[in-house]
């Protein structure tokens, strides 16, 4: 997973999280996550399962952040942080074909959520961002390297990730980015989602 487009809602700008989806497949990621903690289960089961249709259509890869009953009624990935299920517990729901990404605090939780299940960890905020509220300060990139250089689990960085530091991020170890206004905020978010692309394939052939 190089690229890892996490969806919005995107009022001022009339984007829908559909909207933000079908781009970033059309600009050539395979893999997206639906993220909203305010829509309701039945709504948001509605919204993920056309969502991941979409993704199968192209043979994209589909996380539901948080729900992990979500996930299990869809048969699909599954994105956690500190304040969702356990990873051991959503393992145990969801058996040993899903694959759970983890958002850890610091490199002890990145531990125990590996050795529970976990298969890659979110690692971030990387850079300032105003997308998450509760991100806390950046880790910036000496701490995604430390974290990277555990060696865990592989790394995807996550937090003010875009097309100009994408790069970088390679660099500190991170095997993927995710991002969110990196895409949804563009002008052009199929543009957008390519130009990512190739900033991070461009970083890892200077890393090679």
């Amino acid at each position: 997973m190089r690229l890892v487009v996490i969806t919005a809602h995107e009022k001022d700008l009339g984007r829908q999280h559909e909207d933000v989806a079908a781009a970033a497949l059309a600009g050539g990621c395979r893999a997206v996550q639906f993220r909203s903690k305010t829509m309701s289960d039945r709504a948001f089961m509605d919204l993920a399962r056309r969502i991941q249709v979409m993704c199968l259509e192209v043979g994209a890869i589909f996380f539901v952040n948080d729900r992990v009953h979500v996930a299990a009624a869809l048969d699909s990935e599954v994105h956690l942080g500190f304040n969702d299920m356990g990873v051991a517990a959503a393992r145990k729901v969801l058996g040993p074909g899903t694959i759970i990404g983890y958002s850890p605090e610091s490199i002890g939780e990145a531990r125990e959520a590996v050795s529970a299940g976990a298969d890659y960890l979110g690692i971030g905020s990387v850079f300032p961002t105003e997308s998450k509220a509760d991100a806390g300060e950046p880790i910036g990139l000496d701490g995604l390297a430390r974290m990277c250089g555990d060696g865990l689990a592989p790394v995807i960085a996550v937090g003010g990730v875009n097309a100009g530091n994408a790069a970088s991020v390679v660099a500190a170890g991170a095997k993927g980015i995710a991002v969110i206004t990196a895409v949804s905020r563009a002008s052009d978010m199929k543009e957008a989602t390519e130009g990512l692309m190739k900033a991070f394939s461009d970083g890892i052939r200077e890393e090679s």
